[in-house]
């Protein structure tokens, strides 16, 4: 794949840039370990189930590719970015393929558009095309839904020059479903993209998924942030990572801290930053409130003090005077 110098205009759907659009993400997949949160090369399963026994989620990789990753799910946010934007204008017609120029696709992922990016697209694109997930979400009871992220992807050439001019992208049908359903998506914060790390941007996605904008925020504990992530790290290694990112406290929307759970193990308290600027804003103004009562109520015992001494004070004045 190289990056065209003309954008084509010939394309079935134009896909404006990320910069023009809300980001959208599934919900059903920012609470669950559906990616690696590793850059390496990773071909261990990720197998997960809810506490509830309910949800089900196993994640397999094939050899040559490798398991798809947390930033290869840029991609997915991208497609459900650009789908909800055509839903938004009253388009019937939402498509599951998606047709974009790779520059376009790496400038709105936030990524290099050097060829180092366009090498890592390409990889990006194996890797979601061949990791197969199963999973029991939207699936009949008893059974798994089976599928990989995308059905296909393919570079569509010019018949004349046999330049390539477009990205075709096709979602399966198990994404394009979540992502069509306005109940399924969520937006996110318009940093997501500028997050590094892989466990950084799964805690964030949690967050996002658990927190939203409630008052008192969410509480998680730590082994649970363990299961949830899909880290292949020792809990140990996962305690410290997460301290880090704690101590560090950068996350987009979201403050965090360490607290102790009921059961007395350890968490994290993850709230929305504009909940805690709000609720300082109503404590600094009820402390000032609280400052003007209580200098009225010292204004009026000193009016009260003065009212009484003065009889007093003409009293003797009279006195003296005599």
């Amino acid at each position: 794949m190289t990056a065209p110098k003309d954008r084509n205009n010939q394309f079935d759907l134009f896909i404006p840039l990320m910069r023009d659009l809300p980001l959208k993400d599934q919900r059903e997949t920012m609470e669950r370990p559906f990616f690696s949160l590793q850059k390496r090369k990773r071909l261990k399963p990720i197998e997960y189930k809810s506490p509830d026994g309910e949800v089900s989620v196993k994640v397999e990789a094939v050899p040559a590719y490798g398991m798809a990753t947390i930033w290869d799910g840029d991609i997915l946010i991208w497609a459900a970015s650009a789908l909800n934007r055509i839903k938004a204008e009253g388009r019937n017609d939402v498509p599951r393929s998606l047709k974009v120029t790779a520059y376009d696709l790496l400038r709105s992922i936030q990524r290099d558009t050097g060829g180092k990016g366009y090498n890592d697209l390409k990889a990006a694109l194996d890797r979601l095309t061949t990791t197969t997930i199963f999973t029991s979400i939207r699936a009949k009871k008893g059974r798994d839904r089976r599928f990989s992220w995308l059905d296909s992807w393919e570079v569509e050439v010019d018949p004349i020059t046999e330049k390539p001019i477009a990205l075709k992208i096709t979602l399966s049908d198990w994404v394009y479903e979540g992502i069509i359903n306005e109940k399924s998506v969520l937006t996110m914060h318009p940093d997501y993209f500028q997050i590094s790390g892989g466990l950084e941007k799964a805690i964030y996605r949690i967050a996002r998924k658990h927190a939203g904008d409630q008052d008192d925020g969410w509480s998680c504990r730590v082994s649970v942030l363990h299961e949830k992530t899909g880290s292949d790290s020792e809990p140990k290694e996962f305690s410290r990572m997460m301290r880090k990112i704690v101590e560090i406290n950068e996350l987009p929307e979201y403050d965090m801290a360490f607290i102790t759970m009921g059961d007395g193990s350890q968490g994290v308290r993850f709230i929305r930053r504009s909940v805690v600027e709000r609720i300082q804003v109503q404590a600094d103004l009820e402390a000032e409130d609280a400052a003007r009562k209580r200098r009225e109520r010292e204004d009026r015992r000193a009016d009260q003090v003065d009212g009484r001494a003065e009889p007093w004070a003409k009293r003797r004045v009279t006195t003296g005077d005599a």
